[in-house]
């Protein structure tokens, strides 16, 4: 997670208290849209993964998203 805020940081020039926010909505929204995904994804972020790597959570939304 604290990568995920540096990034986010860096890439959209605010401090990381605005991108913890950020990162927390986006994680809310994708929950309620897609449990199943956003459940996964948190897991990820919070370095468990559940067993899935990257790649799986990556193909997960892709075809949930129709990619």
């Amino acid at each position: 997670m604290e990568e995920l805020i540096k990034t986010v940081t860096e890439k959209a020039n605010i401090n990381p208290e605005q991108a913890k926010h950020a990162i927390t909505a986006v994680m809310e929204f994708i929950k309620t849209k897609m449990p199943g995904m956003g459940e996964q994804i948190a897991a990820l972020l919070a370095g468990g993964g559940g067993g899935d790597g990257i790649g799986d959570v990556i193909g997960s939304v892709r075809s949930k998203l129709g990619f």
